[in-house]
């Protein structure tokens, strides 16, 4: 292989031969996902599909791989092209997406697939991806390399952590991160950004990983400073978390003999768009008043569910009912609605059970 243009001057001589040795290890120990054309068939010319490159990145957003995977399939199967998830219903799509959390990318996924229907086309670079609903710089970066083989860089968790350790990067977080963006898209090949930045990507899942990295084994090992202090598992030294704040509230399993009560809860807001049981608001300063239409009620226990910002607590109580429900709520049979259900309102269905 002819040797790579020299990094730029940000990273001088210190890092001569890390791409290509990134890239000889991927060329051996690439992962196979369902959503990657591995190097072996970009080799033969193989095309990566755009539609199924944003998808998986949209998914994988603070979602595992394994987790992940099973609502790929689906939707691929469901939805196997950017036009036909632009025509989805609405609902149907937040069924769909429900357990995969973060309920936002599922309206923005939506936004994001009508635009480029009606554009006709994807945006191919960086800048124009950016433009799209629900893409930001991490996502932009990666459609634009995986995707349309544009020389840019795509820096999430994993690459921050492993460039974190090759610098023993000891300085404020935030301005190491900087730092490792540029470095980053310095090291981008032109030749092959794609394979460059989902070698990365499995260098830190299986690798570089935050605990106990197997140092022994990784292509990088000659060029990383953690490496040769001994302390890899030191890095990256990041701003202690504050605790999260706990919300408290309560949510009912409204019964009646042709199944639960359940609601399309509004666009905006936490878990916008999705199915949901009935439920006070969530307040951190105690539960708020019971809805006005629940009398009877019996109280069966509690479930807890942590979102990114915050921890919440809901007392779950069963309440038996004939009589009509109030206007926006609606009884599904309680079986085939627990997978539309976010996770939290799964929790207390179960519960309930």
């Amino acid at each position: 292989m002819a040797k790579r243009e020299k990094a730029a001057s940000a990273a001088g001589t210190r890092f001569d031969g890390l791409p290509d040795a990134l890239l000889d290890w991927y060329g051996r120990h690439a992962r196979t996902l369902p959503w990657r054309i591995g190097p072996g068939e970009r080799g033969r010319g193989v095309v990566p599909d755009p539609y199924r490159v944003w998808l998986a990145e949209i998914m994988l957003q603070q979602t595992t791989v394994p987790h992940a995977a099973g609502y790929f399939e689906t939707f691929t199967r469901t939805w196997p092209t950017i036009e036909a998830l632009a025509s989805a219903e609405d609902g149907d799509v937040m069924a769909a997406w429900a357990g995969l959390g973060y309920y936002a990318r599922a309206r923005n996924l939506l936004k994001c697939a009508r635009e480029v229907a009606a554009r006709g086309s994807w945006p191919r670079t960086e800048a124009g991806l950016r433009e799209l609903p629900g893409i930001g710089p991490y996502t932009a970066g990666a459609v634009a390399a995986l995707a349309f083989d544009q020389r840019a860089a795509a820096v999430d968790g994993n690459v921050d952590r492993v460039f974190a350790r090759i610098l023993a990067a000891k300085g404020e977080w935030k301005d190491e991160k900087r730092r490792i963006a540029d470095l980053v898209s310095e090291l981008v090949p032109g030749d092959r950004p794609g394979e460059f930045a989902e070698a990365l990507m499995d260098l830190g899942a299986t690798i570089c990983t935050p605990k106990r990295p197997n140092c022994l084994i990784c292509p990088l090992r000659a060029w990383c400073a953690a490496h040769e202090e001994g302390e890899p598992e030191r890095y990256p030294i990041k701003p202690a978390r504050k605790a999260k704040p706990v919300r408290f509230g309560e949510v009912y399993i409204v019964r009646a003999a042709s199944g639960v009560a359940v609601e399309t809860r509004p666009p905006q807001g936490l878990l916008g768009g999705m199915l949901g049981l009935p439920t006070t608001d969530w307040r951190e300063d105690g539960a708020a008043a019971r809805l006005e239409w629940i009398e009877e009620a019996r109280e069966i226990g509690e479930v807890k569910h942590v979102f990114t910002h915050f921890e919440l607590r809901l007392n779950v109580l069963i309440v038996e009912s004939e009589g009509a429900l109030p206007d926006g709520y609606e009884l599904r049979d309680a079986d085939s609605v627990a997978g539309a259900l976010p996770s939290v309102f799964r929790k207390a269905l179960k519960l309930a059970s």
